[in-house]
């Protein structure tokens, strides 16, 4: 009896202890994941413009070196620097007393060319007369016809001088070929001026309209043909130091070939530039719209994510757990991107949060440019959320 009795408590020590080692191996309960605090936005349809970005520099519409066309003294000038100066407005004043003098001189010398020819003349005629009746000689008659000719040609002659010293008195007052805008005048009052003098007096430059130059691969001129119109595509300027107020115009000029050497292509976009915020010289952000794509599926670029081979969307559900779904896309501009296929309008997606996120996650919705992270009150709605699953009684309140 004694060694059944030491069997009996030899096997209950063991299950004892073969009790205790498996209660200690159980593991405790995984507590439920707080849902995570994300943004989201909806899947919308509208139209997208198709663009392609460049940079650029503002180019006068016309620009005119003004020279002087005869050489005299400057006695009027009537522009300031960096006045804005309309066609045929004067703008020097040369002496004219030299050209009048010589103006004066022509007129004289057709008087007197005209005198003489009208003489030549009856004097052509009258040994004509002789001739008839046998008095003259023909010589005699040559000779006075010769006459009669040579000063016809000289009153041509003069008349040709008198228009050319109209021309250089003309000159002498110097105006305004184009609208624009002056430069810096480049003489002063009293100074002698040389007809095409290297130096130009001043430059104006048109400003209203104005070009806005720019250069694109040649891989981008068969798009540009394709979809240029008469009125010319549509082009963006933007000033670097604003971008809120960019200026509107038209593609109006396309070189007529392409750079070998760079293998690019020059374009340029006429603006009415009313306000003359585009300057000669000044670099700008060029936007040329190509075409539109009507009626297409839109995200914001932060909603699609990148994977290894593919790129995905988190979509929240009904339930507010998230799915993560397979997506194609195709236009990316700025701020949006064109979803081709895998979502359609209208589904909820996550623009911001996504670091925490996974496949059947539970989310909970926070406003845009909250966080990304269950901070302040997102943190406390999601605390309390969990609290309510863990403990839906009340218990140990």
């Amino acid at each position: 009896m004694r060694e059944q009795f030491g069997r009996v408590t030899i096997i209950s020590a063991t299950l004892i202890v073969a009790l205790a080692i498996l209660s200690s191996c159980e593991k405790p309960a995984t507590p439920t994941p707080p849902p995570v605090a994300v943004t989201v936005t909806e899947a919308v349809v509208k139209d997208v413009p198709v663009t392609f970005k460049t940079f650029g520099s503002v180019i006068p519409y016309q620009m005119v070196a003004v020279k002087a066309m005869v050489s005299s003294q400057l006695v009027e000038v009537n522009v300031k620097d960096g006045q804005y100066v309309k066609a045929r407005d004067q703008l020097f004043v040369l002496d004219k007393q030299p050209f009048e003098a010589t103006l004066r001189q022509a007129e004289a010398n057709l008087k007197r060319d005209q005198a003489q020819s009208k003489f030549a003349q009856t004097e052509e005629k009258r040994i004509a007369e002789l001739l008839k009746e046998k008095i003259s000689a023909q010589a005699e008659f040559d000779q006075a016809k010769a006459n009669a000719d040579a000063l016809l040609a000289a009153i041509k002659a003069d008349e040709a001088a008198i228009e050319n010293a109209k021309v250089q008195l003309a000159y002498c007052t110097i105006k305004a070929p184009i609208d624009g805008r002056v430069g810096a005048v480049m003489i002063n009052l009293g100074n002698l001026i040389k007809a095409n003098d290297t130096a130009a007096l001043l430059t104006i430059n048109q400003v209203k309209p104005i070009f806005v130059s720019f250069f694109v691969p040649e891989g981008r001129l068969l798009d540009i043909k394709k979809y240029q119109t008469a009125e010319g595509l549509p082009v963006e300027a933007t000033i670097p130091a604003d971008p809120a107020h960019p200026e509107q115009g038209r593609l109006t000029f396309v070189n007529n070939q392409v750079d070998a050497t760079t293998g690019m292509i020059e374009l340029r976009a006429t603006f009415d530039n009313a306000g003359e915020r585009l300057w000669p010289g000044l670099y700008v952000n060029v936007s040329v719209a190509l075409t539109t794509m009507p009626q297409v599926v839109v995200l914001p670029n932060r909603g699609v994510q990148t994977g290894q081979s593919t790129k995905y969307v988190f979509v929240v559900k009904a339930d507010d757990t998230v799915e993560m779904r397979p997506v194609t896309t195709g236009l990316i501009t700025d701020a949006e991107t064109v979803i081709t296929s895998g979502l359609k309008a209208g589904e909820r997606v996550v623009t911001d949060g996504q670091l925490r996120l996974k496949a059947g996650a539970k989310v909970v919705l926070q406003a845009p440019g909250a966080g990304n992270t269950a901070s302040g009150s997102s943190a406390v709605s999601a605390a309390s959320a969990v609290k309510a699953e863990a403990n839906p009684s009340g218990a140990g309140q």
